[in-house]
């Protein structure tokens, strides 16, 4: 049932007048109330930082231990107006991640509650500027990464799921979802088998993996090249991070539209869910904590890869 809950955040940010105030609109149709938003003022224009929570049976807002999960949905904007008009492709990973919130909220509502807390965060801006990106343009934003990590990556986070549209490159030819590898404080981990089973599960296919770099995982601004900015929320958590792609088999510039396949987002959807399912009842790993603690012991810490230079 995912995808109906796309096509509903599709229907209501696919407008001049998207908003922040627009999403909380939405899920108050849901009887969910438990929705921040905030405006922030940027040098390019303002954007809506929306923050939803879904309390778990046993999570930390409710006195529980259940790790929490986040959901990120990184974008430059929902549409590039005026240069573009209508929703465009970029806008797929905040889509993605308020759909899950939305599926989430109804499941609550009807009694099926997950056992750990899950906070989906985004943002809402229907006019962002585009930049100049190889090999094909990049959508900007009206605030910088900096700010984006503040008001995304939330401290009560466990572990974190950065939901981006990433289409325009000659890495990842597949049209629907791929994972990364998790990063966790500056070490590329190898994949679980939990992160693969639930890829093989959700899309009744073989895993599909994003190809990350040492460079992708740096702040952004320090002057390399970056796929995009979807493990961008790594350099501001010591939580492992796992990106979550939508993909496509051609270069598609974040900017165009008509370039967004509501099932692909779907797919998305109900990676994380079924992900949270898991990770809330203690049965989902992320990474492998004595794998990461040996490389530690043998090599030290990765830290420096998530400061700012």
């Amino acid at each position: 049932m995912a995808l109906k809950y796309v096509l509903e955040v599709l229907d209501a940010v696919d407008s001049p007048q998207a908003s922040g105030e627009t999403i909380r609109d939405l899920f108050a149709r849901y009887d969910w109330t438990n929705v921040e938003v905030r405006t922030v003022e940027g040098s390019q224009g303002k954007t809506d930082f929306v923050k939803v929570v879904i309390p778990g049976t046993r999570g930390k807002t409710q006195g529980g231990s259940a790790p929490t999960l986040g959901i990120i949905g990184r974008l430059g904007g929902l549409g590039a107006r005026p240069e573009q008009i209508g929703y465009v492709s970029d806008g797929d990973g905040a889509v993605a991640a308020l759909a899950a919130g939305l599926k989430l909220a109804d499941m609550h509502r009807r009694g099926d509650m997950l056992a750990g807390d899950v906070i989906i965060t985004t943002h809402i801006c229907p006019d962002a500027p585009t930049q100049p990106h190889d090999p094909v343009p990049f959508m900007g934003s009206p605030v910088d990464i900096a700010t984006m990590n503040a008001m995304e990556v939330d401290a009560a986070m466990d572990a974190v799921i950065s939901i981006d549209t990433t289409k325009g490159n000659r890495i990842c030819n597949h049209r629907g979802i791929a994972i990364t590898a998790p990063v966790k404080e500056g070490w590329i981990l190898r994949l679980t088998d939990d992160l693969l089973d639930v890829y093989e599960i959700v899309t009744g296919r073989l895993p599909v993996v994003l190809p990350i770099t040492m460079q992708d995982i740096t702040p952004y601004g320090n002057g390399v090249h970056h796929l995009n900015s979807i493990m961008q929320p790594a350099v501001a958590t010591s939580a492992p991070v796992v990106g979550l792609a939508i993909t496509t088999e051609t270069m598609v510039p974040g900017s165009a539209t008509g370039a967004s396949h509501e099932v692909d987002i779907a797919l998305a959807v109900r990676y994380v869910i079924e992900v949270a399912k898991l990770f809330g009842q203690g049965k989902f790993k992320f990474y492998y904590e004595s794998e990461y603690r040996r490389l530690c012991d043998l090599y030290g810490r990765m830290v420096v890869l998530q400061v700012q230079r």
